[in-house]
């Protein structure tokens, strides 16, 4: 599902069920944790944390880098959103009810737009691998760059 407004049909009970599922956990989604992920789910695209921390401080004067990066942390934590490494950015997890460690991302290098795909089968055959090897993984994340299907249909640029 890609990640876009359009995507998160109902951001306030996507907040409700996530407000639920820390309290199941023992946790609280604070004000802040509970503005930031508001923020990721609205994002056309994945967003660093300087973005968010630039769309905070109309509303939250005392927002600062470290504020935002454990705010980012609880919800990476309480896996709710998904870290782009590549881009070094956040989404939401296309899922609002399946809260998973691991996620497969495909990339437009073209516009920017990243889907989550879930294939047990590529998380199997990673788990696979790192047995193999002796190798226990907390977590596997694959990005995948390429074109999405609207970039992959538009006519190549003449030169």
């Amino acid at each position: 599902m890609p990640h876009d407004a359009a995507s998160h049909h109902d951001i306030s009970a996507r907040l409700q069920a996530a407000a639920q599922a820390c309290a199941q956990n023992g946790t609280q989604l604070t004000a802040l944790r509970r503005e930031v992920l508001e923020l990721i789910l609205q994002a056309q695209t994945p967003v660093t944390a300087y973005q968010l921390l630039d769309q905070l401080k109309p509303i939250r004067k005392s927002a600062v880098p470290p504020t935002i990066y454990r705010s980012l942390e609880f919800l990476l934590e309480n896996k709710l959103i998904h870290k782009i490494e590549r881009l070094n950015a956040f989404v939401p997890c296309a899922e609002a009810d399946h809260h998973h460690a691991d996620a497969q991302f495909l990339i437009c290098k073209n516009c920017g737009a990243v889907i989550e795909i879930e294939d047990y089968g590529v998380s199997e055959a990673l788990a696979q691998a790192a047995a193999k090897h002796g190798f226990t993984p907390s977590r596997a994340v694959v990005e995948v760059d390429g074109l999405c299907a609207a970039c992959a249909a538009k006519p190549a640029k003449q030169a």
